[in-house]
C-alpha cells in the first residue's frame, strides 16, 4: 500500500526498550528525529543516549513505573539530539509483554512543535468549518455527505444528521440533478467548478425558489488518493431575485418600446386591436382579448338596460391552441354583460381588476356563460387581469388578460405593465376610431354630392363612371365628375379635383359642382363657365381646383372643351392609337386673371372620350408622362364594354396605397 497519512505528517518515531532499558528497536523516524543511526542506538541504554545526566533519575523512575505495570505514561520531555541540542518531544510509553513473559517498553514520540502545529491546524480547521458563514460540506466518492457545517444546515434547511450518508438530491429532492453530474466530473477530472449558480426549493420554504452559488473541488490525501469532493455554498437568493427583477424590468421596458412601434401602424381599428393583443402574448399573458364599448363605436343603444355593458370583440390572441379561444366572444359581435362581470367592472370604474388566483366562483364573473366557464377551466385559467383602455379621458374598452400555462400569477408589476401598454394602445385605437368616423362622414358627404351610380344615358352618348375614395380619411373628398343635361339635347361632361382633402374639400367640391351645373345650363361656352367658376373659387378663400369641361352636341357630333389646369382627356378612336387631346391647359380655378380657351373637337360614332382625375395616374416613383403613356396603352386595341374599361383602368393603374381619390368618366358616341 502507498504511504501517506497523518502519521507521516507527525513524523512519529517508535523505540522499543528491554527490561534493562536498553534500545532493542530503532525506527527510521527515530533516526531522523534524534539524529542517531540504528547502529549507534541499538543495545545502548536509552537514558544514557538521549537524556542529560541531571534528568536521568526522573526518566528511570518513570520507566520503572511503566515496566511495573502501573500504566502508560504520556507527556513532553526534553531529549538530547545527536548534534548536542535539546529538543522537546511528546512521548507515549507503554509496557509490552512478549512470548515467554518477557517485558518491553514501547515509546512513540513526535516533536512537540510538529504536534502542536497539527493540533492547531486541526482546531483552526474545525473552527473554520463550524463557524464559517459559508456552507461547507465534504462528500465521499459516492457523493454521500460525511461532513456538514452549521451554515449549510441553515442554507438547506435540513439538520446535519439528515445530510450524513445521503446524496445532495436525496437531501433536496427539488435540486437540479445536473449538480451531481458536475460533482462526478470534478471527481473524475480534478478540475474545480467555481461559483456555479443553481436553483431549487428548500423543504423549509417550499413556496419560494432559492438560488445558491456553489464551488466544488476534489479532495486528495497525503498520498494523492481521491477521498471525495469538498463543497462550498452561498445562498444568493436575494441577489438572484434582484437580477431577475432587473432583467424583467429591462424586458418590460423593451416591450413598451416595441409596443410603440408595433401598435398603431395603420388607422384601421381591427388591425390596431390585433396589434395590441399580439404585443401582450406571450410576454404578459397566455390569452389576450381586446373589447371595445359598443357605445364608443356606434353610439348608445336606445332603450338599453342601464346596468348592462355592451362590448364589441375586436381581437383575440392565445399563445397556443387553448380552449380559452373558444370561450372568447366572437370577433365583431356585440356581447352584453351584467355589472358583476369583471371586465364590465373594469370599464365602469376605469380601474384595473386583478384576480391573482382564480377560484371556482370567479369563473362565472370572467366567462360570458357557463359553457365558456367550463372551457376556461379546461384551459387551466388560474390568474386574471383586466385593464381599461382610456384615451383623452374616455374609457374605450378593456384589455382582457388570462394566464393558463404560465405558472406565475399576475402581480402588481404585471398590472402596471399592462396599464402602460393599454394606455399607449388606447390613443392609437382612439385615433383609428376618429379616423373611421371622419372617413365615414367624408365618404357619405362625397357620395351624396356626386351623381347617382345608375342614371339614364344622355342623348347620343353611353356613359360609364367610377369614384374611388382615398385610402385615408385625410385625403378623401376633393374629386368629382358629372354629366349635366343641357337644352337642345346637349350634355356637359365634367371632371374636377379640389386641392386639399377631408370634409372641407368635399364641401368645396359640392359648391363647385352645384355652380358648374347652374352655369352650364345658362348656355355659356365652356371657357365662360370656367371663368365664372374661377371667380366663385376665389370667393371661397384659400380654395383651388382643377377642372375639365366638355359640352357635347349629338346633332353635329361636336364636343367643345375647356381646361382649368387639369390633365388632358384621351380620345379613343377605332383603327387609331388613343391620344391625349391637345388643349390649352389654363390655370387652376382660384388663381384668377388667367384666360380660358375653348377647343372644338369633332367626334365620330364609336369614339370614346376618357376624362379622369390625377389620382388615376400620378404616383411618386414614376414620371407623369410614363403614367399617361400607360393609360393610352391600356385603352388601345378593340373596343371593350365601358364598364369593363373602367374596371381595367382602375385595377391596372390605381395602387392600393394611393393617397388620393379618383374620379373617372368615359363617354362613348353612339351612332
Amino acid at each position: 500500500m502507498a504511504a501517506g497519512g497523518l502519521l507521516d505528517v507527525l513524523g512519529v518515531a517508535a523505540v522499543v526498550l528491554d527490561e534493562r532499558g536498553r534500545i532493542v528497536l530503532w525506527s527510521p523516524q527515530a533516526e531522523e528525529m534524534f539524529g542517531f543511526s540504528a547502529q549507534e542506538a541499538l543495545g545502548r541504554p536509552a537514558a544514557q543516549l538521549l537524556v542529560e545526566e541531571e534528568r536521568r533519575p526522573q526518566v528511570l523512575e518513570l520507566f520503572g513505573r511503566v515496566m511495573s505495570g502501573q500504566g502508560p505514561w504520556a507527556g513532553v520531555f526534553p531529549v538530547r539530539h545527536r548534534d548536542g541540542n535539546v529538543i522537546r518531544v511528546e512521548f507515549r510509553n507503554m509496557r509490552l509483554v512478549a512470548e515467554g513473559g518477557r517485558l518491553f517498553a514501547l515509546g512513540i514520540a513526535s516533536k512537540e512543535r510538529t504536534l502542536r502545529r497539527v493540533e492547531r491546524d486541526v482546531a483552526l480547521s474545525s473552527r473554520l468549518v463550524d463557524q464559517s458563514p459559508i456552507g461547507l460540506a465534504v462528500l465521499d466518492t459516492g457523493l454521500r455527505y460525511v461532513l456538514v457545517n452549521a451554515a449549510l444546515e441553515r442554507i438547506d434547511g435540513v439538520p446535519s444528521g439528515e445530510h450524513l450518508g445521503r446524496t445532495p438530491c436525496e437531501v433536496l429532492p427539488h435540486l437540479d440533478t445536473a449538480i451531481e453530474v458536475r460533482m462526478r466530473e470534478v471527481l473524475a477530472s480534478g478540475e474545480p467548478v467555481l461559483d456555479e449558480v443553481t436553483t431549487g426549493i428548500r423543504p423549509a420554504d417550499p413556496h419560494r425558489e432559492h438560488a445558491w452559488s456553489a464551488s466544488f473541488y476534489r479532495l486528495e490525501d497525503q498520498a494523492g488518493r481521491i477521498i471525495g469532493v469538498a463543497v462550498s455554498v452561498v445562498d444568493v437568493t436575494e441577489q438572484h431575485q434582484a437580477a431577475l427583477t432587473a432583467a424583467r424590468a429591462r424586458r418590460r421596458l423593451s416591450l413598451i418600446a416595441d409596443a410603440s412601434i408595433r401598435i398603431g401602424t395603420t388607422l384601421d381599428l381591427p388591425t390596431t386591436a390585433r396589434e395590441l393583443a399580439d404585443v401582450t402574448v406571450p410576454e404578459v399573458a397566455d390569452v389576450a382579448a381586446v373589447d371595445l364599448l359598443d357605445a364608443v363605436l356606434a353610439g348608445p343603444a336606445p332603450g338599453g338596460d342601464p346596468g348592462e355593458v355592451r362590448f364589441r370583440a375586436m381581437a383575440i390572441k392565445a399563445a397556443d391552441r387553448s380552449p380559452a379561444l373558444r370561450a372568447a366572444d366572437p370577433i365583431g359581435e356585440v356581447a352584453r354583460y351584467g355589472a358583476r362581470r369583471l371586465v364590465a367592472q373594469c370599464v365602469r370604474t376605469g380601474h384595473p381588476v386583478l384576480v391573482p388566483q382564480v377560484r371556482d366562483p370567479d369563473f362565472a364573473r370572467v366567462a360570458r356563460d357557463a359553457d365558456a366557464a367550463e372551457l376556461l377551466r379546461q384551459a387551466g385559467l388560474h390568474s386574471y387581469l383586466a385593464v381599461p383602455l382610456i384615451a383623452r379621458g374616455e374609457v374605450l374598452g378593456a384589455l382582457d388578460l388570462k394566464r393558463t400555462r404560465t405558472p406565475a400569477p399576475f402581480d402588481a408589476d404585471d398590472m402596471v405593465l399592462a396599464t402602460e401598454l393599454a394606455a399607449r394602445a388606447a390613443v392609437c385605437i382612439d385615433n383609428a376610431r376618429w379616423y373611421q368616423q371622419q372617413r365615414h362622414a367624408t365618404l357619405v358627404l362625397q357620395r351624396h354630392l356626386l351623381p347617382p351610380r345608375h342614371t339614364a344615358d344622355p342623348p347620343g352618348l353611353a356613359i360609364a363612371h367610377r369614384y374611388q375614395p382615398a385610402t385615408t380619411a385625410h385625403e378623401t373628398g376633393g374629386d368629382w365628375f358629372d354629366a349635366i343635361p343641357l337644352p337642345g339635347e346637349r350634355t356637359a361632361l365634367v371632371v374636377g379635383d379640389v386641392m386639399g382633402s377631408g370634409i372641407t374639400a368635399a364641401a368645396t367640391m359640392g359648391q363647385l359642382r352645384t355652380n358648374t351645373r347652374t352655369l352650364a345650363r345658362l348656355g355659356l361656352d365652356p371657357d365662360e363657365v370656367l371663368t365664372h367658376l374661377d371667380e366663385t373659387t376665389r370667393d371661397l378663400g384659400e380654395a383651388m381646383a382643377t377642372c375639365l369641361l366638355a359640352v357635347y352636341d349629338p346633332h353635329i357630333r361636336t364636343c367643345r372643351l375647356a381646361c382649368a389646369g387639369h390633365l388632358p382627356p384621351v380620345l379613343v378612336r377605332g383603327n387609331h392609337p388613343p391620344r391625349l387631346i391637345d388643349l390649352d391647359p389654363g390655370a387652376p380655378l382660384g388663381v384668377g386673371d388667367v384666360p380660358f380657351r375653348t377647343t372644338d373637337l369633332h367626334l365620330r360614332a364609336g369614339d370614346d372620350l376618357v376624362l379622369y382625375t390625377d389620382g388615376l395616374v400620378e404616383v411618386r416613383d414614376q414620371d407623369i408622362d410614363q403614367r399617361l403613356e400607360a393609360l393610352t396603352d391600356l385603352l388601345a386595341g378593340p373596343h371593350r364594354d365601358l364598364e369593363d374599361t373602367c374596371d381595367l383602368l382602375l385595377s391596372a393603374l390605381r395602387r392600393p396605397d394611393t393617397a388620393d381619390d379618383v374620379a373617372l368618366l368615359i363617354a362613348r358616341v353612339l351612332s
